[in-house]
């Protein structure tokens, strides 16, 4: 048992006193360590922008739509106001649809806004015809305040998504490897339900269509949650990664692809599990992926992870495999978890149909 002293998950600026059990037991010691990000309190909220390309099928990628994109985010004229940081990665979908995206951060809506105006980018997107487009658009932004958010790491040196806008790490958390763990870090769930409104199949959730018939914005919804999960095996010794790669990815692969197909069934919209591009070769060549899964309440994405057999399996074998290793493991894992209020939330996608028929 670590005699290492344990910190809370939520940073002390923001706790306050609960009106709403936790869900940590009694005396509990967490299996294995897990760190949090800690955020300069200037920082009230995070946005995660997903600036996306999609074509027919990867070999209609020449690069220039990516390239056109790029060209906002590294604007040499905008260098305060650009994102923090931003990395490409690409998934090719179970319709064989090839999507190359920007995952940018930022560390203010009044930031990205800024930034969205000054670069240019929000009256070029603005302005775009999908009809006279070779590939489809989409952009997703999500604006969630400091207290609809949380992650956790598998070790201080992990650096990914909004925790590259951190100023610190914490010492190991208390609230993790248990279920209700992921809810118990959120600072809003002292005091709120979290409760989303159920997935519905079918539904268009109040779509709006310009008059260009093609492009569609959908609305924000209540309490949707979005979880970006992260693997990096890049930095793993021959044993490891031949373990990882023979015994954890296929099962990671195996749950990611049933939210994908499958998800209604338990309220997941959509699920991408993307793999990390190099910025210069864009190869899918850096050993890291992710899973970025849209879940229509908190309650279904832990009832997922607790209760169904394509977590479960994921779970189980990640024990087996730190068991294999005697715990020394230098695979990273990470995610970024936000319960998010409608206005957090957008949704603009571009579409000219007919190149996918």
């Amino acid at each position: 048992m670590s005699s290492v002293p344990l910190e809370p998950a939520i940073p002390a600026s923001l706790r306050q006193d609960r009106t709403l059990p936790t869900k940590l037991p009694p005396n509990y010691t967490p299996p294995f360590p897990t760190f949090t990000s800690r955020f300069p309190e200037s920082i009230t909220e995070i946005v995660m922008g997903v600036l996306g390309v999609q074509y027919r099928q990867g070999t209609a990628n020449d690069g220039k739509a990516i390239s056109k994109l790029i060209s906002f985010i590294h604007n040499d004229t905008t260098t305060s106001i650009n994102p923090v940081f931003a990395e490409l990665a690409s998934v090719t979908d179970n319709v064989g649809a090839y999507n190359i995206a920007i995952l940018a951060y930022w560390p203010s809506a009044a930031l990205y806004e800024e930034w969205s105006e000054t670069s240019g980018f929000k009256s070029w997107w603005n302005g775009l015809d999908p009809a006279a487009e070779s590939n489809g658009w989409f952009l997703e932004v999500f604006s969630p305040s400091m207290d609809r958010w949380e992650n956790v790491l598998t070790s201080p040196e992990v650096l990914e998504g909004a925790s590259n806008m951190r100023d610190a790490v914490s010492g190991q958390i208390q609230e993790h490897g248990y279920w209700g763990s992921m809810r118990d870090r959120i600072p809003a769930s002292q005091t709120e339900g979290l409760v989303g409104e159920h997935y519905l199949d079918n539904e268009e959730s109040g779509a709006l269509h310009d008059s260009l018939a093609r492009r569609i914005r959908v609305p924000g919804k209540k309490n949707l949650t979005v979880i970006r999960s992260g693997q990096d095996w890049s930095c793993t010794l021959p044993k490891e990664r031949e373990l990882y790669l023979a015994k954890m990815h296929p099962v990671l692969i195996k749950g990611m692809n049933f939210l994908r197909d499958e998800g209604s069934a338990v309220g997941c919209y959509s699920c991408r599990f993307m793999s990390i591009l190099d910025n210069l070769t864009r190869k899918e060549d850096k050993d890291r992926t992710f899973g970025l899964a849209y879940f229509d309440d908190l309650a279904n994405l832990e009832k997922w992870c607790r209760s169904h057999k394509t977590h479960l399996d994921i779970f189980g074998q990640f024990g087996k495999y730190a068991k294999e290793l005697e715990n020394e493991i230098s695979l990273k894992l990470w995610h970024d978890v936000m319960v998010l209020s409608p206005e957090q939330q957008a949704f603009d996608v571009q579409l000219d149909m007919s190149q996918f028929q």
